[in-house]
């Protein structure tokens, strides 16, 4: 199973209020376990940058000025997200902005029903504990020193630790290549014993027990249809 953590910064907080976005930050996840691939993307937002969204992500209209328009971009985004889940904290933000791209661009929008909305799962997991990105590190041990200012690269990494902790912790991992867990079907295989474990129970012992169940029931329970071994089950009539 693929998924998508995903964020974006903006040149504000509305949309039809002719704010743009500036970046785009997706790290890939494989069966909830980061791969190392990832997306990112500087854009120029084509207008200024207002003092409120400077001081939040620290991107400049003139650092943004030589970099790509989100209509040059558009396809390597599409491509990196495929038809995967995508992990966003407080998606109606990032999915709003990103529709309203995609929609003057022509092109479809993201449907909810691909969305993986952290927002919700922190609150529900922790209730009235804070859900902010930053309070969730807190909460379960992440490093967010690096955090100084909002990154969409950086705080998509670690939505992607957040969002494994959310789902009841960082075992999935285990150490395990992402790709020797799976299976042919993409699925997580389950490790086999090259030699089963022996019998605990002596034959004695599953005698005793078969000369037990046989006095349950009475007459010919249906249960005896489904003994795999056609001598217990004779042994038990």
């Amino acid at each position: 199973m693929r998924e998508i953590v995903l964020d974006t910064e903006t040149t504000g907080l509305d949309p039809l209020k002719g704010d743009r976005v500036v970046e785009i930050g997706c790290v890939e996840l494989l069966n909830r376990i980061p791969t190392g691939g990832h997306y990112h993307v500087y854009i120029n937002p084509e207008r200024d940058m207002p003092d409120e969204a400077f001081r939040v992500h620290g991107l400049s209209a003139e650092f943004l000025s030589d970099k790509p328009v989100f209509a040059d971009v558009i396809d390597g985004f599409l491509d990196f997200i495929a038809e995967d889940a995508l992990v966003i904290h407080n998606a109606a933000f990032d999915v709003g902005f990103l529709n309203m791209e995609l929609k003057r661009c022509g092109r479809e929008e993201l449907y909810s029903d691909r969305i993986v909305d952290t927002l919700p799962l922190a609150r529900r997991r922790n209730p009235g504990g804070g859900a902010s990105l930053d309070a969730l590190c807190q909460r379960y041990g992440i490093d967010n020193s690096k955090r100084t200012k909002h990154g969409a690269l950086l705080d998509s990494e670690i939505l992607a630790e957040v969002y494994l902790e959310l789902l009841g912790g960082r075992q999935a991992s285990l150490g395990l290549s992402p790709l020797d867990a799976l299976n042919a079907r993409g699925r997580v295989r389950t490790p086999q014993r090259p030699v089963p474990l022996p019998p605990r129970l002596t034959a004695e012992e599953n005698a005793a027990h078969l000369a037990f169940i046989a006095t349950l029931g009475g007459g010919s329970p249906a249960w005896r249809e489904y003994l795999e071994d056609p001598e217990a089950a004779a042994a038990a009539e």
